[in-house]
């Protein structure tokens, strides 16, 4: 059975800095684009930053300059590291990746749990 697992999220005040991890694990034989979203309360989910197998990146202009994305292919992890935090910055942060199995079935949403990141004084 395929997860993701986020960590990394909690409190912190505005201008401060925290790293998120996605950590994948079952039986995967590739991850092709892995990607954070977050949704704020009473808004939708949205796109934070994704990054293709080979390196690609892409971020949300509201992140611009102050998110970088990254990811380790030999162990399956991705990371978000997030500096200058504003409060608008507030919000649960989900993992995303697109997943072939051994069987070649694709998965090409598979999603996290969530990770609750909150900026506040």
């Amino acid at each position: 059975q395929v997860q993701l697992v986020e960590s990394g999220g909690g409190l912190v005040q505005p201008g401060g800095s925290l790293r998120l991890s996605c950590a994948a694990s079952g039986s995967i034989f590739r991850i092709n684009a892995m990607g954070w979203y977050r949704q704020a309360p009473g808004k939708e989910r949205e796109l934070v930053a994704t990054i293709r197998s080979g390196g690609s990146t892409n971020y949300a202009d509201s992140v611009k300059g102050r998110f970088t994305i990254s990811r380790d292919n030999a162990n399956n992890m991705a990371y978000l590291q997030m500096n200058s935090l504003k409060h608008e910055d507030t919000a649960v942060y989900y993992c995303n990746a697109g997943i072939v199995l051994p069987s070649g079935i694709v998965l090409p949403q598979y999603w996290g749990q969530g990770t609750q990141v909150t900026v506040s004084s």
